[in-house]
């Protein structure tokens, strides 16, 4: 059988290191005969049966270490055929892999080559199918530097010499159609590279499902054939996510909201988040959750910052319908769920994207572009078409295949400049000399303007900490095109000025007005997040002065404070409750604590200000407009005092927010207001209900004549020691 293949070709497939199988394996007509070649190293014997027929047409000749070949007799045309593989007393039937054409067309080869491909998820990866009328799985992956790539599984023995893929011409992508292959398979990629060394077994970049850490393998999980039931919702999220509604996100870590004790402390589930978290999130009246990364991660302690399967929803809590069942019921609730984005960073674990062919395919090669000293991390090469299409692609396909309504996306301030954490001469500069990651700017663009454009409905939120200009901005104004920003500096000054003890509060008092001077620069969010309850940072009730009541009193206050501030809001789990200790990944919530009147209080505290928030179009309306806040006590700096006025829209009550951020209550405190008539105290942050001393203003006060902050009006208050206060000017004419 030597005519039939050249000593070359068998030892190169015996051995595994072929780079175009496809041109040797399987069926092919050579001189008018019909030939098969088939490789299976465990095979005894191997016959060709005829689909149609059934019937067995040749029976193929041993030609080396497993490779086997034959003519058919009689045969000139391709036809359909399987092999029966005979191993000692065994014998079964097996569809051969190499009688398959390609699967991928040339448009998709053409939009992979340009990094265009909008879908690029559909044609990449892992996709159950039936090709040529059989059933299977089709695989393709980009990795244009190497000399081989296998697919490799249980159904091959994890064997890369067994299904090695085909190359398709200048794209850089290996694909290959398995038969009978199907949902719930475990796989990864088996690559040569360039310099002939086989590297480690990577996971797919596009895979959609993984094995349970520390398991390492992708898993073929279907996409397609689930119907959604959200339309309502998707109807209306759009209207809800304008920059005049009040949007107020509750911030989750999946693997440590709620745990069962009972069962060995494991995660809930999907399912139980549906349930729990779900019916927990709308009964505080939070508008939103916003999940700390879920794409797949190997590492627990990474909280999901270092994520290897950026398209697989991680197995931790459920399959990929589970989760998907997930998004329905906060939909179902009328809540809103984001998604932490990570697109700064990926870990160099030995499965992952990390020189993923033999070459750095997704990050840089020189180290001063390509690594996170914060993180010990890869930057990915955002220059790089593909690279940067992939990532474009995994936002759409969040936004697409899941129904997801937003992504917060992470680490913006280290995309945008080269020196980010970097000393000098560890840094590249831009093309012009500058600081600036041209390249990461126009990514994220991109993004923005794709999933704006592609997906109606959606928003994107940048964590961004520096003065970067335009970040919320649209992308045709020269801004990056985000719908939000967190204000980190508001963040950072309120959190220091909070933490003092109140005696001291007067030399800081800035740090609380500072923020209103470019409060409207961006479309903010105001951000109490994980990273404030963490690494030593202690929670937030920790960060509070003095003792026991005092400093949940305080903690009110501030509380009142954000809320009353403009901008959107955020709060980290636990939080809502004063978790007692930081946060601590790898346990539940303290949940008991809500059971005490003080933890409950300001869990109730919450709860009313979210109320509060929804249902005053002043507190909202105008969050991102400087027409809608107005001074009133901006320098009380002696008694720690602030008061504002928020305003909405034409024919809006406006409210009155006072601060008073000592221990001491200010009996007969007089406040200027904008108009006369009576003051409806809506909200107080010492009202019993929240654990306070339930001291304040009787529901109302009626304004006077009494020139005060400027204003020829004023009320007379009660300030309760370390309290917040809000006022709604009563427009129906009671007086």
């Amino acid at each position: 059988m030597t005519e039939l293949i050249s000593k070359e070709d068998a030892g190169r497939i015996a051995s595994g290191v072929h780079s175009d199988p496809f041109s040797v394996l399987g069926l092919h007509v050579v001189d008018g005969k019909v030939t098969i070649k088939a490789f299976h190293p465990e095979a005894d014997a191997i016959d060709v049966i005829d689909v149609k027929s059934g019937r067995k047409v040749v029976s193929l000749d041993p030609v080396e270490q497993g490779l086997f070949a034959g003519v058919v007799a009689r045969r000139k045309t391709p036809f359909a055929y399987r092999l029966r593989i005979t191993k000692g007393p065994h014998i079964w039937d097996a569809e051969d892999p190499y009688r398959f054409g390609p699967v991928l067309g040339e448009l998709d080869e053409h939009l992979i080559a340009e990094g265009a491909h909008q879908d690029l998820w559909k044609v990449l990866g892992a996709h159950v199918m039936d090709h040529d009328g059989v059933a299977g799985t089709h695989f393709a992956v980009w990795a244009p530097n190497a000399q081989r790539v296998s697919v490799v599984g249980d159904f091959n023995g994890w064997d890369g010499r067994r299904n090695p893929m085909r190359r398709r011409g200048q794209t850089g992508v290996w694909e290959i159609f398995m038969p009978a292959l199907g949902e719930g398979e475990a796989y990864k990629y088996e690559l040569i590279g360039p310099d002939g060394n086989l590297l480690p077994q990577k996971a797919d970049p596009f895979g959609f499902g993984a094995e349970h850490p520390p398991k390492t393998a992708s898993v073929v999980r279907k996409l397609d054939g689930h119907i959604w039931d959200d339309q309502t919702w998707m109807s209306k999220r759009e209207a809800l996510h304008r920059i005049d509604q009040p949007i107020s996100i509750y911030e989750v870590h999946l693997g440590s909201w709620r745990r069962v004790p009972e069962e060995n402390d494991r995660p809930l589930s999907y399912k139980e988040h549906a349930e729990q978290l779900v019916s927990y999130a709308k009964d505080m009246g939070f508008t939103h959750l916003e999940l700390m990364p879920i794409s797949e991660f190997p590492f627990d302690g990474s909280w999901g910052y270092q994520p290897v399967g950026l398209y697989a929803p991680t197995i931790r809590h459920g399959t990929l319908e589970e989760f998907r069942a997930f998004v329905e019921a906060c939909h179902a609730a009328d809540l809103g769920l984001i998604l932490d984005w990570v697109p700064g960073h990926f870990p160099e674990d030995a499965h992952g994207l990390g020189k993923f062919d033999g070459t750095p395919l997704y990050e840089h090669a020189d180290r001063k572009e390509g690594f996170h000293p914060d993180w010990n991390t890869l930057v990915y090469n955002y220059g790089r078409a593909e690279v940067s299409n992939y990532l474009v692609a995994n936002a759409l396909y969040w936004l697409r295949e899941h129904h997801i309504d937003g992504l917060r996306v992470d680490a913006v301030a280290s995309m945008l400049y080269r020196d980010y954490s970097r000393k000098d001469g560890e840094w590249i500069p831009n093309k012009d000399g500058g600081r600036e990651n041209l390249e990461a700017i126009e990514f994220l663009r991109r993004t923005n303007t794709m999933a704006y454009g592609e997906v109606p409905g959606i928003v994107t939120i940048a964590e961004e900490s520096t003065a970067f200009p335009g970040v919320s901005a649209p992308v045709n104004h020269s801004g990056l095109g985000f719908g939000f920003k967190w204000n980190m500096g508001w963040m950072n000054d309120t959190l220091s000025y909070i933490e003092q003890d109140p005696i001291h509060r007067k030399y800081h008092h800035h740090k609380m007005t500072f923020g209103l001077h470019y409060a409207f620069s961006e479309n903010f969010v105001l951000p109490i997040s994980h990273d404030e309850v963490v690494h030593g940072k202690g929670s937030m009730i920790d960060k509070m002065p003095g003792q026991g009541d005092e400093k949940f009193a305080n903690l009110r206050a501030y509380y009142g404070f954000m809320w009353g501030h403009p901008g959107k809001k955020l709060l980290f789990m636990g939080c809502e409750f004063a978790q007692g200790v930081e946060w601590n990944h790898n346990t539940s919530l303290d949940w008991h604590l809500t059971d005490t009147p003080l933890h409950g209080g300001v869990q109730n505290l919450v709860r009313d200000l979210n109320v509060l928030f929804r249902d005053t179009p002043a507190l909202h309306q105008l969050d991102c407009k400087p027409e809608g806040f107005e001074w009133v006590e901006e320098g009380a700096a002696e008694e720690s005092i602030l008061a504002w006025i928020r305003k909405g829209k034409d024919g809006t009550p406006p409210v009155l927010v006072v601060c008073n951020f000592t221990p001491v209550e200010r009996s007969g405190r007089r406040i200027g207001v904008p108009a006369p008539g009576r003051w409806i105290e809506k909200l107080n942050t010492d009202g019993a209900r929240y654990g306070g001393g339930n001291r304040g203003n009787m529901g109302h006060a009626d304004s006077e004549q009494i020139a005060a902050s400027g204003r020829q009006h004023s009320v007379s208050l009660t300030l309760p020691p370390l309290s917040t206060l809000f006022f709604e000017l009563d427009n129906s004419g009671t007086s």
